[in-house]
């Protein structure tokens, strides 16, 4: 069906006006009312951020979303475009700085196109809604970037600064009949956030002391971490008065739901010509040390540990295992705790320490003492749910066992000649079946037990001994 291209095909069309937050609204019931899923790889957020989301946009809010970083809040703003029209009708006028609505425009550009133009002579296009989101990074941003400044040229063309004619129109108002997002909201400048708060209120836009009765109609989204959103001084308290809803976010609440995120974010394919199975312990191990570092005293809370830092460690241990699989010949590639020695690559500057807490600690000091509690905390789960103390016993009675990133999983066979029966229900996977998983399972064990400090352990080149 060919859309309509003038005014007065539009009105034989039947369309009709609607605001933005009426058109989300709108569809919004429908797809509630339909059963659909809303947020489609959103994953944890089932049963609190969601919720509110949904009430927030049935009030017909503008949204703040509160959350430290890694907590998908842009993501989710982004997402919000689903609830618009496919595509929404504008005058095609080239001077309109706007993408004016057909039947109420608010330029005086296309208020005075309407009075002397028929309606057959008045051009129509189409405004997809990919194209009627627009976000922006707070720190940085001026005032002329998101509100406007007066145009010098249209100034020496002889226009008023009074007049809406001489004004270069910013971010905001050019996203009128769309989605309008400021990221990182406390880093604006207060001069910027006066004049959000009053499009927010009064919907019109005011530039060097002219106010242009300008009937803006939009959704506003803002994100923020709390830390800063709520330091005295940081975003002024008339801003915050009109906001109509908080969106408080939060990490995965427990370890599973952060191992699915962290999967499905990769996007790490396992299969090709060099296969990598992932053992579930190893899965666990990745995400417990994000948790292990979102609770460490060593790391700044106010910062938060950022989901991505779980996603670059799982694609980190999985490139050490390909590359070990490539140039040792082993398929499929199985990661093992020794490839965690590269995380340092993948995560650091992730992190950011406190101060106050970490003395003389480096960055890398403060990563090994997360990633050694991380192995005691999936080990010792092991333990009491398999009965991992028998093979604990067995390794703490007179052992020395060398393992290496790059040490051919044959080799760990030769070290351990007798597969004990318990790892066959210990593991999801079975140890005595595949060498490379097996190689997998010894090391988990032996880094278990150094952890718990039943075993030392020495490193050289590359190398890791294991020893009563």
């Amino acid at each position: 069906m060919n859309l309509p291209e003038n005014l007065a095909e539009l009105r034989e069309s039947g369309w009709k006006s609607k605001s933005v937050k009426k058109e989300i609204y709108d569809n919004l019931m429908k797809k509630l009312q339909d059963q659909e899923d809303l947020f489609s790889g959103i994953v944890g957020f089932d049963d609190t951020v969601i919720p509110d989301i949904i009430l927030a946009l049935l009030a017909e809010h503008d949204m703040l979303f509160l959350g430290e970083k890694g907590q998908a809040k842009s993501r989710i703003m982004r997402m919000l475009i689903q609830f618009l029209d496919p595509e929404i009708p504008y005058l095609d006028l080239p001077e309109s700085p706007v993408h004016d609505d057909p039947y109420h425009p608010i330029t005086e550009v296309g208020k005075k196109y309407l009075e002397q133009h028929s309606e057959k002579d008045v051009p129509i296009a189409w405004w997809s809604r990919e194209d009627r989101y627009a976000e922006r990074l707070a720190p940085g941003t001026k005032f002329a970037d998101v509100i406007g400044e007066i145009d010098p040229a249209k100034l020496a063309g002889g226009e008023s600064m009074s007049a809406e004619g001489s004004l270069h129109f910013g971010l905001i108002p050019r996203m009128h009949r769309g989605i309008f997002a400021m990221n990182e909201l406390p880093e604006l400048d207060e001069l910027v956030q006066v004049g959000l708060f009053n499009i927010l209120e009064e919907r019109d836009v005011q530039i060097r002391g002219y106010p242009i009765k300008f009937d803006l109609d939009m959704l506003i989204l803002f994100s923020s971490n709390p830390a800063t959103y709520n330091r005295s001084g940081k975003v002024i308290p008339q801003l915050k008065d009109r906001i109509g809803s908080v969106i408080h976010t939060h990490y995965p609440r427990d370890r599973g739901l952060g191992i699915q995120i962290m999967e499905q974010e990769a996007g790490v394919n396992l299969d090709g010509d060099v296969p990598v199975v992932v053992p579930y312990f190893m899965r666990e191990i990745i995400e417990q040390i994000t948790v292990a570092a979102r609770e460490s005293k060593y790391i700044d809370h106010d910062s938060g540990v950022s989901t991505r830092f779980s996603i670059a460690n799982y694609k980190m241990m999985v490139a050490s295992a390909r590359r070990r699989g490539a140039v040792l010949g082993e398929k499929p590639a199985v990661p093992r705790i020794s490839d965690l020695g590269h995380l340092y690559s993948s995560s650091l500057g992730k992190l950011e320490l406190d101060m106050m807490g970490v003395n003389q600690m480096s960055e890398k000091q403060v990563l090994d003492a997360i990633t050694a509690e991380a192995i005691q905390d999936v080990f010792q789960e092991y333990v009491l749910e398999h009965g991992l103390a028998e093979i604990g016993e067995i390794f703490s009675e007179g052992v020395k066992i060398e393992v290496g990133e790059m040490l051919p999983s044959s080799e760990y066979a030769q070290r351990l000649k007798r597969v004990p029966p318990l790892w066959n229900k210990a593991f999801e996977v079975n140890a005595s079946e595949n060498e490379a998983v097996r190689a997998s399972c010894l090391e988990f064990v032996l880094a278990g037990l150094y952890a718990g400090d039943k075993i030392s352990r020495s490193q050289n080149h590359g190398r890791i001994v294991y020893e009563t």
